[in-house]
Parts: C-alpha cells; structure tokens; sequence
C-alpha cells in the first residue's frame, strides 16, 4: 500500500503545464534530528502533479499559486522522469485546497455585513417599471387629435414625430434593463473592457464566499452588487471577487458604478 503525504505551503517555482496535468514545486522542514554520521535535512523539496480539472476549480493562475497558502493530499511516486520532476520526491495530488489567511477573514467579514443593505426588493423593481409605461398611456391618445387638426403642417413635422418614439424606447430599453440590474447601478460595462490592477491580480478571493456569489448568479441572472470603476479610464476600484465570478461564468456585460478622478 502507498503512503498517503500531506503538505502545506506555497510553490517555490513556476507553475509548469503538460497535456493533462499541471506540475509545481514545494518544500518543507526536514527532520530537525538524524543518526550519527548523517547531516541534518533543513529542507525537503517536493514535485507536486496535479490534474488539469482538479487545479482549475481551485481557481489558482500562475501568478497567484506563488502567494497563496495551498494545502495538498496525495502519495509520493517514483515513476515520474527526472526532467518534469526536479524536487528530492514526487508527489502524485488526490486534493488541493486554498487554505485562506487572515486578511481574506476580514474582507469576508466586511462584506458580510454590507450584503443585507445591497438586495433590492422586486416589488419596489416592479413599481418602477411600470410608472413610465403608465405616464406613456396617459400622453399618448392627446398626440391624435393634433394631427387630425393641422392637416396642412403635417409632412414638415412628420420626421420629428417618428424619431421622438424611438428615443423613448431606447431610453425604457435601458431604464428596464438597468432596474433589473442590483441596486445603485449607473451603466452595464463589457467585463473585457475592464482593467484590473495588479494589486489585485495578487490576491485571492476566499473560495467559499465566491461561490456563493457564483450561486446567486445562477439563481437569479445577475450580480448581487456593482462593480466600483474609475470613470474614463474604466480601472476597477472595488468589486474584484464579482469581477472573478462574472469571468468564471462568463458574463459578457457587468453592472457598474462609477467613481470619478479627483
């Protein structure tokens, strides 16, 4: 039987690719006493193989494997070539996990208690829907008596008249789709025309949080707060765990609000 291997850490080096398998390296404390004769191991460095599928609902990149605290289950292995597996042993992962760190606590904790205030009742969406389409009912039966009356006059108006419908709709249109969108959104911004800092890009949303975020959105179609963009430069300033959710589930446009240069 294999023994079963347990690290925990961070990678030491690049993550590497291979056709169904992703590979890093890790490394921990050697044994702090050894036989007489034998030198004292300071550190054991370690090839962890994990598959593709597995790694990817990790939500790990390149980039953020180097900082976040992993934890990683699996058995050691000597069937690997020595060119794809440079550490003293291999290991073969059965589970990965994101461990998560104290300042992800207390984002999480902070976010927690804004969520409540955030959700819009759909009674008070239903409200504003249809004050518009009453206030249309009520304008349109005075406009026909008009054109009935200034026979003569209507051929030079006539041009104005078609375009004033089509601004209105165009405006219901945005006005419907942005009270579908949650409360406090200003405008609806293609996710690839937003810039991510690299701040960021250097973090890790905690993973139970985002899926609840990823939960809600297949629940209910949408995001359950805006992202916070600096207006021109469309730079994100706040909001990067929806961000992550809505490149996960592939969202083409996000609700946004903006902040302005000072």
């Amino acid at each position: 039987m294999p023994h079963k291997i347990t690290l925990t850490g961070s990678a030491t080096g690049p993550l590497r690719e291979y056709d169904r398998y992703v590979a890093f390296d890790m490394r921990e404390k050697g044994s702090p006493s050894a036989p007489k004769g034998l030198k004292k191991s300071t550190f054991i460095s370690y090839t962890v193989f994990v598959a593709k599928k597995a790694f990817n609902k990790t939500g790990l990149t390149k980039k953020s494997i180097i900082h976040e605290k992993i934890l990683i289950q699996g058995e050691p292995t000597l069937d690997i070539p020595i060119d794809e597996c440079p550490g003293e042993v291999g290991v073969i992962c059965f589970q990965i996990t994101v461990l998560p760190n104290k300042n992800d606590k207390e984002k999480n904790q902070s976010e927690e208690k804004k969520e409540p205030k955030q959700e819009v009742s759909p009674s008070s969406e239903a409200s504003q829907n249809t004050e518009p389409k009453e206030q249309e009912e009520e304008q349109a039966p005075v406009s026909q008596p008009v054109a009935k009356e200034e026979k003569k006059e209507v051929k030079p108006i006539q041009p104005e008249i078609q375009q004033a419908p089509t601004e209105e709709k165009k405006a219901e249109e945005k006005k419907t789709t942005l009270s579908n969108q949650p409360k406090g959104t200003q405008d609806l911004l293609n996710v690839d025309d937003i810039i991510v800092p690299e701040e960021f890009l250097k973090t890790r949303p905690n993973p139970e949080k985002t899926q609840k975020v990823i939960d809600f959105v297949k629940r209910t179609g949408r995001l359950d707060e805006p992202l916070t963009i600096e207006k021109g430069s469309n730079v994100l300033k706040d909001g990067y765990r929806r961000y992550v959710v809505a490149k996960t589930v592939k969202m083409d446009k996000v609700p946004v609000v903006y902040e302005y240069q000072k």
